[in-house]
């Protein structure tokens, strides 16, 4: 998913003007920002799994991981470590 083409060098361009939107042919834009939530929750390690039932986002699922070896006691009870997202 990149921008529009450079025609001059043929590079794909992902930076955007402030005042110009991509074109979202499959997300609306509340999808993209709970993506971007989404992202924002797993923090340094973990992953966002995007779920698509009938041609539709249907859920979005976040898994955090946990580093073994920076590991501290109470550390993994701390938040949840799965959760699913309906739409």
């Amino acid at each position: 998913m990149g921008g529009p083409m450079d025609k001059q060098t043929g590079q794909i361009n992902n930076h955007y003007q402030h005042d110009e939107q991509p074109s979202l042919k499959f997300l609306v834009p509340s999808q993209v920002s709970m993506i971007d939530e989404a992202l924002s929750v797993v923090g340094e390690f973990g992953e966002v799994r995007l779920i698509v039932e009938k041609g539709r986002l249907r859920f979005i699922v976040t898994q955090k991981s946990f580093d073994a070896q920076k590991w501290q006691p109470g550390g993994l009870s701390q938040k949840p470590k799965a959760s699913r997202l309906s739409l």
